[in-house]
């Protein structure tokens, strides 16, 4: 992480006008500042128009998992796709979603950061970038093992994207 200054000389006084953070190149800013209390899942802000190609992410029902996991979906089928849907999150350090299943398979892909996974009966630790993957119906849950914010993107082969939540992240308590 780096700090960029905007700076204006006035009367002879250099002044700073602003500061901003700058992540590394690789990652996206998606969801807060401050992190929210609750977990919610709420709808798409704007209506998706099926003859645009892109669906940008006010297009997209948003979530956010306690204790750092924003992110973004779609079910395939209502944005014009035969057999995928997606998830888009920042996953903050710590964070990461509950112990959960799906009825289909996932694909994981991380350009840049550490991710800290149990899958099935596997626990296990990997840098990016990767692509994991994550069998149907097992349970599994994955937390942010570095120190900063990173982008996960899920892909899965069905229309409709399922999701079963099993319990809580047990690695969120082994991670504080």
């Amino acid at each position: 992480m780096r700090l960029a200054f905007s700076t204006v000389t006035v009367s002879g006084m250099l002044v700073l006008v602003s500061c901003m953070v700058l992540r590394h190149a690789g990652y996206a800013h998606l969801g807060f500042d401050v992190l929210p209390p609750a977990s919610y899942e709420r709808p798409p802000q704007v209506p998706f128009d099926r003859s645009n190609y892109a669906i940008k992410l006010e297009q997209m029902t948003s979530f956010y998992d306690v204790p750092g996991e924003a992110g973004y979906f779609i079910n395939g089928e209502d944005y014009g796709f035969e057999s995928l849907s997606i998830i888009m999150t920042e996953t903050h350090p710590h964070g990461g979603p509950p112990l959960h299943t799906h009825e289909t398979e996932e694909a994981h892909v991380l350009y840049h950061g550490r991710m800290e996974y149990i899958i099935g009966g596997r626990r296990f630790t990997v840098e990016g970038p990767y692509i994991a993957r994550v069998p149907a119906g097992v349970p599994h849950t994955f937390v942010n093992a570095g120190t900063e914010p990173l982008n996960l993107t899920a892909i899965f082969p069905s229309k409709h994207l399922s999701y079963k939540e099993i319990g809580p992240n047990p690695l969120v308590a082994t991670e504080r």
